[in-house]
């Protein structure tokens, strides 16, 4: 059968997608890009904010209009917190939550079976068949291997779920407890990746500095990266986004001592204001992560960036906590912020919170951050200008190439050069692309 998968959200979802594909194909499927090609369609569902559940729905209403003929199957967090929705949408055959993918070919045959050879399942909506399990008793990780085709940069996923419930994230209600991926695994993985040629690999989880806590025998995220070791052709290891609370300086040094870590670190922040942070449960407060960023230049170097996101408009955020956050990423200062208006999630704590602030005052505050943000990556890209860097080429044709530092700026280079290597540029200028972002201009050596 040809099967087309279709994901939105995160690195972790990417993955997963990229996990159920290999699985398909070793089953002797074919995996297609183009849905109105497949027999199957599979929508791998977010749910991070409002936007994320109705970019799902849509989704899946889409991939049923072009293409009526295809069984459709909803899977991913928003199917998991969702499931009954899910199942009433028009087209949608069967409803995965974010567990079980490693049944996704028993699953999908099964569609293709007389109803007595069906996939036991949980219930059954008006639609498709809930195959959606309780995911807050899930215990072990689920193992999963994932093709690459066509990267340069691999994800690795070592770790899901999460034990934090911050009061306003519906994560840990969609992904349940944390779990570990055994070292072995993780080593498995590597050579895996590292025989198949790739430069860059990028350890991914939903809460990734928790690593190893439910191992309880003192394994941490310095001890995957160990994993690494002896591999060849990794030359680069990435971080995905990391919780700053478990960034001790002790483990800052051990990792500083791994060569091949990439000076780039997403430090989830979320707001530089310190009664916003209790209300949202984090954990630290705005001088504890400035210490953190501190560390990691004194271990990494000054030209270490730090990259975040920022909620804008948490229930109850005053102008002046407003105003903080404003000040406070520009001490640090970071390399880029993502930011994002304050979603009401159903179930969090921060939905029932008072004094809910407007759709209006929370996206004229994200807008006033988006500002200073890109105000703080221009400053930080224009400290390239003359200087020499090394470039992992993505992408290379009509003449040009573009890839990314390790400290994750992006370079166009005037040079058509091989994609999965690394070369050596000078930066000349910073400039915007079409699309908005901001990118470095370089020539190549020779």
């Amino acid at each position: 059968m040809n099967i087309a998968l279709i994901t939105l959200g995160c690195r972790v979802n990417q993955y997963e997608s990229d996990a159920m594909a290999e699985l398909l194909t070793n089953a002797g499927h074919t995996v297609v890009n183009d849905p109105v090609l497949a027999d199957v369609c599979i929508v791998n569902t977010c749910t991070v904010t409002n936007i994320a559940d109705q970019k799902s729905r849509r989704m899946l209403s889409r991939a049923h209009r072009i293409n009526e003929n295809a069984r459709l199957i909803a899977a991913g967090c928003w199917s998991q917190r969702s499931p009954e929705q899910a199942a009433k949408i028009e087209g949608v055959d069967a409803v995965l939550g974010s567990s079980d993918r490693s049944r996704i070919v028993e699953i999908v045959e099964g569609l293709f079976r007389d109803h007595s050879n069906e996939p036991e399942r949980e219930g059954k909506g008006e639609s498709g068949r809930i195959m959606v399990s309780d995911v807050m008793r899930e215990t072990g990780f689920e193992e999963l291997s994932a093709v690459h085709e066509g990267r340069t940069r691999a994800y690795l996923k070592i770790q899901d779920g999460c034990n934090k419930f911050c009061t306003y994230c519906a994560i840990p209600y969609a992904r349940g407890r944390l779990r570990s991926r055994s070292l072995e695994s993780v080593r498995a993985e590597a050579v895996k990746l590292d025989s198949e040629g790739f430069v860059e690999v990028v350890l991914t989880g939903i809460h990734l500095m928790s690593y190893g806590v439910d191992f309880k025998d003192g394994t941490d995220i310095a001890d995957a990266v160990k994993c690494f070791e002896g591999l060849q052709n990794i030359k680069r290891i990435r971080f995905g986004s990391l919780e700053p609370h478990l960034m001790t300086e002790s483990l800052i040094n051990k990792l500083a001592a791994e060569k091949r870590i990439c000076r780039q670190f997403h430090l989830s922040l979320q707001s530089g204001s310190d009664t916003v942070l209790e209300r949202m449960n984090r954990g630290y407060t705005s001088e504890q992560y400035l210490e953190v960023c501190r560390a990691l230049r004194r271990a990494f170097g000054e030209e270490t960036a730090i990259t975040t996101d920022i909620i804008a408009g948490f229930p109850g955020e005053t102008e002046r906590e407003h105003g903080e956050t404003i000040a406070f990423i520009k001490s640090i200062p970071l390399a880029r912020a993502h930011v994002f208006p304050y979603s009401r999630r159903s179930g969090t704590k921060a939905a029932s919170m008072p004094n809910q602030l407007s759709n209006a005052e929370k996206s004229r505050r994200a807008q006033e951050l988006i500002a200073v943000s890109r105000e703080l990556e221009h400053d930080f890209l224009s400290s390239y200008i003359g200087k020499t860097v090394e470039v992992l080429i993505e992408r290379s044709d009509r003449g040009s190439s573009a890839g990314c530092t390790d400290t994750y700026a992006r370079v166009v280079i005037d040079s058509e050069l091989p994609p999965n290597t690394l070369a050596r540029v000078q930066i000349t200028e910073v400039k915007e692309e079409n699309d908005g972002e901001l990118s470095l201009l370089s020539h190549c050596f020779g």
